[in-house]
């Protein structure tokens, strides 16, 4: 008749230090993917800084250069917050709305910027002389990745009507 404490097994050091191995491992692991989670969204974040602004300034360079006039600012040289345009008879006026970069185009009113950015300090400047339709715009937009600092970029051009 056998022993039952004859049976080959493991001991409790040996599960000891096969448990300790194992939360190393799992910890390394952990932080791993912290890190990599935390690049993904700062990186999201970027992109949604560069993107909105890209398309806040390619959508304001097409309304610019196919506008009849500026009508505000008004004055060559003066600067504001909102800019209305003139284009086929119907009045564009882009403006802030809180954090939103608005157009308002009579029947419509159009967020320009997605809801994972904030547009500030935007201007409007009207340059040239009485002959050129010409506008200088500046503004920021600002991302916000979970528990990063917040992302800014400062977007400028002068746009020119042909």
């Amino acid at each position: 008749m056998k022993n039952i404490f004859d049976k080959a097994g493991f001991t409790l050091v040996e599960l000891i230090i096969v448990m300790g191995i194992t939360s190393i491992f799992v910890v390394v692991l952990t932080d791993i993917f912290v890190s990599l989670t935390a690049a993904k969204l700062e990186s999201e974040a970027t992109a949604a800084v560069v993107e909105d602004g890209r398309f806040i300034l390619a959508r304001l360079t097409y309304d610019v250069e196919r506008s009849t006039t500026i009508t505000t600012p008004l004055i060559l040289g003066s600067s504001g917050s909102t800019l209305v345009l003139n284009i086929g008879g119907t009045s564009h006026t882009y403006a802030l709305s809180g954090e939103n970069l608005t157009l308002n185009n009579s029947s419509t009113t159009s967020n320009l910027n997605s809801n994972r950015t904030a547009i500030s300090g935007i201007t409007f400047q009207k340059l040239g002389n009485s002959g050129t339709q010409t506008v200088r715009v500046t503004f920021t937009v600002t991302g916000q990745a979970v528990n990063q600092a917040p992302i800014s970029q400062t977007f400028s051009t002068t746009v020119a009507k042909p």
